[in-house]
């Protein structure tokens, strides 16, 4: 039997993460040290021996860019590769393009600390993690993993918070522990699933 290999990785970093933006739907693309971070996190999935049947990645550049860096030095850049919006980072609304310290004095820092770090209260004109996983989740469910439960090899590249719903329904977290799941740009998490989907092992390439 195919192992049933799935690696995630968070996009490495962008242009606003730089300038401490709120990104979500908006579409800037990866900082010197982001493209750094892509090819390192490539460099060391073929450290790992790791080669992959196919990919998905969202609508948004800088996590297609990742994966195209990823893929260069894993050498497969021709990979399948499926690109859907449902990936997309959580939409921040209102907040979008703005500074993170521009937005806490507009609205406070406990309203703003609200919308980041809350389960289901959404931005003004937004998206709550709960709405994010609403879309992520299904499409998680009916395109990825079966094709890992048949022995894909599947490698994706998104966003902190849609990454997010892969990982709740992976490792089995509440909303509460979700929240407090960091995922750093650029480190490849690395699970194999046993025939039921549950998680058989998860190795964090961070070290």
């Amino acid at each position: 039997m195919s192992e049933r290999l799935l690696v995630l990785v968070r996009h490495g970093q962008s242009e606003w993460n730089l300038k401490n933006l709120f990104t979500g739907w908006k579409d800037p693309d990866l900082t010197e040290l982001g493209i750094a971070e892509a090819k390192e996190a490539g460099r060391k999935l073929k450290a790992q021996g790791l080669t992959f049947d196919v990919a998905f990645t969202s609508d948004l550049t800088r996590a297609q860019h990742t994966l195209k860096l990823m893929l260069a030095e894993i050498g497969q850049s021709g990979l399948p590769t499926t690109k859907d919006l449902a990936l997309n980072e959580r939409d921040y609304g209102d907040l979008s393009g703005l500074n993170k310290d521009d937005a806490r004095k507009k609205w406070g820092e406990d309203q703003v600390l609200i919308w980041r770090r809350s389960y289901d209260v959404p931005p003004p004109g937004g998206e709550s993690l709960k709405d994010t996983l609403a879309r992520a989740l299904p499409y998680y469910v009916q395109e990825i993993l079966p094709g890992v439960l048949r022995g894909q090899r599947t490698l994706v590249a998104a966003h902190g918070n849609s990454l997010r719903a892969l990982i709740m329904v992976l490792e089995k977290l509440t909303p509460a522990q979700i929240l407090k799941r960091e995922l750093a740009t650029g480190v490849p998490v690395i699970y194999r699933l046993n025939a039921d989907s549950t998680v058989a092992t998860k190795v964090d390439l961070a070290a």
